[in-house]
């Protein structure tokens, strides 16, 4: 036996606390079964439009295999650039302002680095992303949750996040449209936060991956209101309107200070993004609108169909504004999250999310994801009844 002793205590306490995935935990359990209709993963059951693969392809064949500059390529972040101002009403520089990831989840984990000094405050909302909470502790922040609830529609009330605030607090994170949720804000509610902010002076980042996929109602980026540009750090990406989530493409926009720290952080652990996916999300910019629409359209008629179908079950589901989720209120079962999504799976082989998933105040709820057909949606939506009934 080898004389070799290790330290009991190799991995950092930081890291070894921090929690698995509650959305991958379950799905290990769903890809160990056969014949599953899965609401679950958020992703689009989409594959990415012919003249977007087209393009990368064409990269590959013309040798474009190489590094591209830390920023990204000048052409993707002109065009982005461009969009922006286009789309939303927001004018950054693509030359100092803008910065590719390896999808949002590297923009955010770079934006938070940049800027959590160990022991600040990040604001966030939950139910959320399951990242989030995550990777303000990678970064030694401290997170601090504001809940959101289902008889206000999930969306974040500014009296309920000045609450919150502290001298320690650093930065606020948004997700409107919200993954689980499908929440957005009113231009009221957007007016009231950003004046938290100025008040503050907090630091606001905008996660608005699925902005493109609003369907009641126009979208509008706190980055635009008076005073938010300069302190707003505007994450955006492919994976979700697009098609795009294996391509790992995102980006952020911001402060110029703020950019160039990220970029120092990117240059040493990432370098850059892939120079095909860079390829691919310019050609997504430039000629992917009319797929994209097509896209939301449908999802607008999954919407439809999955919030009625829920609600005469009789699980009381609010109809989403945005994303690609619904998230039915379950507690008129008598079962928990973890139960409800448990049971179902495997008498029903139906797979959808426990709302825990996303924070311990989704308890009650779970996530289902409209990123299926519309006939797997209705079959789901059968099954859900019958096991609705057999628990009576």
């Amino acid at each position: 036996m080898s004389d070799l002793k290790l330290h009991h205590n190799r991995v950092a306490k930081h890291i070894s606390s921090l929690p698995k995935s509650g959305i991958r935990d379950f799905f290990d359990l769903v890809n160990s079964m056969d014949n599953v209709i899965s609401l679950g993963i958020g992703e689009p059951d989409f594959i990415a439009p012919w003249h977007i693969r087209e393009a990368t392809i064409y990269a590959l064949e013309r040798g474009h295999t190489s590094y591209t500059s830390n920023l990204g390529l000048l052409s993707l972040r002109e065009e982005i650039c461009n969009y922006l101002d286009k789309n939303y009403n927001l004018d950054f520089s693509a030359d100092s302002e803008c910065i590719v990831t390896v999808g949002v989840s590297e923009a955010l984990d770079l934006i938070l680095r940049a800027i959590i000094n160990p022991g600040d405050e990040i604001i966030y909302h939950e139910p959320c992303y399951v990242s989030y909470e995550s990777e303000i502790r990678m970064a030694h922040g401290i997170p601090v949750v504001v809940e959101t609830k289902e008889e206000y529609d999930f969306s974040l009330y500014p009296d309920d996040l000045r609450t919150k605030i502290t001298p320690k607090t650093k930065a606020i994170i948004l997700n409107f449209p919200c993954n689980p949720t499908g929440a957005t804000l009113s231009d009221d509610q957007l007016k009231e936060i950003a004046q938290i902010a100025i008040e503050n002076d907090l630091i606001v980042i905008t996660d608005e991956i699925y902005s493109e996929l609003t369907y009641d109602g126009e979208h509008t980026s706190i980055a635009t209101l008076p005073e938010m540009k300069d302190r707003t750090v505007f994450l955006h990406g492919f994976s979700k309107a697009y098609a795009m989530t294996g391509f790992r493409i995102g980006y952020a926009c911001g402060p110029e200070d703020l950019i160039d720290a990220m970029m120092k952080i990117h240059q040493y652990s990432m370098l850059c993004a892939s120079i095909l996916a860079q390829e691919a999300a310019l050609e997504a910019l430039i000629n992917g609108e009319t797929e994209m629409l097509k896209m939301k359209d449908e999802y607008c008629e999954r919407r439809n169909v999955i919030v009625k179908g829920l609600n005469e079950i009789g699980l009381k589901c609010f109809k989403p504004k945005g994303a690609f989720y619904v998230f039915p209120n379950i507690t008129s079962t008598g079962l928990t999250s973890v139960e409800f999504a448990t049971q179902l799976l495997n008498k029903k082989q139906v797979a959808v999310v426990p709302g825990t998933a996303f924070g311990q105040c989704g308890e009650g709820f779970v996530r289902c994801a409209y990123a299926a057909s519309i006939d797997d949606i209705k079959i789901a939506l059968k099954k859900i009844q019958e096991f609705c009934d057999e628990l009576k």
